[in-house]
């Protein structure tokens, strides 16, 4: 498995620097960024891609245990706070762990390796639906429905969605290989397709919504393979 991408939140920068110290002994964490202010915690999660947060129980504003309600639901919590009354609360709203402070290093790893094990097991069990696509400085999760098709735009590819369109430093044949086969064939030097959307097939071209994008002579004979075993 790769590294686990995490965050911390908690409105004590003692506690930050704890979390901070620990993450940076275990070579599977990857600490993104240390937040006091849950706010912009949660503004950083909608642009990033992140698997696991430390998150403290008691805050000002929003707590913990309220702002686990906010998060998507595969995203992992570990708590932490100097309360043991919260346990059963925060195991109520299934939490991969509960680390009560002062934390202790070894607690901490155990509580890590939990959370590697259940990512492992989510992974195995539900094959992802969605890639996160990099464009400057931000990572797009997108899921694979929604692409329509690709654009390839020399250095660049266009990934087109019915409501935007997103740039990456990527090639035709890089992103081609993160996407699932079944779904998604190189029609052209510079198009690939989402079978699923296709409308209409004419003349060496396919219609995605009210785009016609061309099939080449070099994939054409796969394409029409496609077609045909799907035709009646």
């Amino acid at each position: 498995m790769s590294r686990i991408r995490c965050i911390a939140i908690d409105d004590e920068p003692l506690a930050l620097e704890v979390i901070q110290k620990f993450a940076s002994k275990i070579p599977s964490l990857d600490l993104l960024g240390c937040f006091q202010n849950p706010l912009e915690a949660l503004e950083f999660i909608q642009q990033e891609p992140v698997n696991l947060i430390f998150l403290d129980v008691q805050m000002p504003d929003l707590s913990g245990l309220q702002l686990k309600q906010h998060l998507p639901e595969d995203l992992s919590v570990i708590f932490t706070t100097a309360y043991s009354e919260y346990a059963i609360e925060s195991y109520n709203l299934n939490a991969v762990d509960y680390l009560l402070k002062p934390i202790l290093f070894d607690r901490f790893l155990k509580a890590v390796q939990k959370a590697q094990k259940l990512l492992q097991v989510e992974m195995q069990e539900k094959p992802p639906t969605y890639l996160f696509i990099k464009s400057d400085t931000r990572y797009f999760k997108v899921n694979y429905d929604d692409i329509l098709y690709i654009e390839g735009m020399r250095d660049y590819i266009a990934v087109h969605t019915p409501y935007k369109k997103i740039l990456t430093l990527m090639s035709m044949t890089k992103i081609l290989e993160k996407l699932p086969s079944a779904s998604f064939m190189r029609v052209h030097k510079s198009f690939i397709i989402n079978l699923n959307h296709i409308s209409l097939v004419q003349n060496n071209r396919v219609l995605i919504q009210e785009r016609e994008i061309p099939i080449s002579n070099t994939y054409k004979e796969n394409f029409i393979k496609f077609v045909e075993a799907s035709g009646i």
